[in-house]
């Protein structure tokens, strides 16, 4: 089982193999980029399904993240990126495709080595606010070209600041 559970860690790139053997896999801005340069195209792409296949259901789950994350009172970083992630949840599943679902929370496991969230940026989460309510309404209009662009704005501008943060130390 340990032997397995290794394998696994170094096929999600979490470990890689040094002349000692497995180690963990050092941080860095390529791969800061390299994590965003994918998951900018996914998060565009189950944006885009999201709005071509979504449900009723689909959008009150969305609709619910939106209000949660518009009335949360709490100013905790964890609290936040909590948040944040149930409402980018709610959009892959709205996408209604399994792999791409998949694929991200992948993604989301290798940003859990930069464990610093982005939404502690000072104006961060009123602009986080501003783009879900943006993303939710391309969605809810079956717009799927806007809902991508928006996506994969919002996931730029991500980027941008965790890169920032890695300048700054503070990842």
């Amino acid at each position: 089982p340990i032997r397995e559970a290794l394998l696994r860690l170094e096929q999600d790139g979490l470990v890689e193999r040094g002349e000692r053997g497995l180690q963990v896999r050092a941080r860095s801005p390529e791969e800061i980029l390299e994590i965003y340069e994918v998951r900018i195209v996914l998060e565009g792409l189950a944006a885009r399904f999201a709005a071509a296949r979504r449900s009723a259901l689909d959008l009150a789950r969305l609709e619910r993240a939106a209000e949660v994350m518009e009335q949360l009172e709490s100013s905790e970083p964890a609290s936040l990126a909590e948040t944040n992630l149930n409402y980018h949840h709610a959009i892959w599943r709205s996408s209604h495709n399994a792999t791409l679902t998949d694929m991200l929370y992948r993604l989301q496991g290798h940003l859990t080595r930069y464990p610093a969230t982005t939404l502690s940026r000072p104006g961060r989460w009123e602009t986080v606010i501003k783009d879900h309510r943006e993303l939710l309404n391309a969605i809810r209009d079956g717009h799927a070209d806007r809902a991508q662009e928006l996506a994969e704005s919002h996931m730029a501008a991500a980027r941008d600041i965790r890169l920032k943060m890695y300048g700054e130390q503070d990842v």
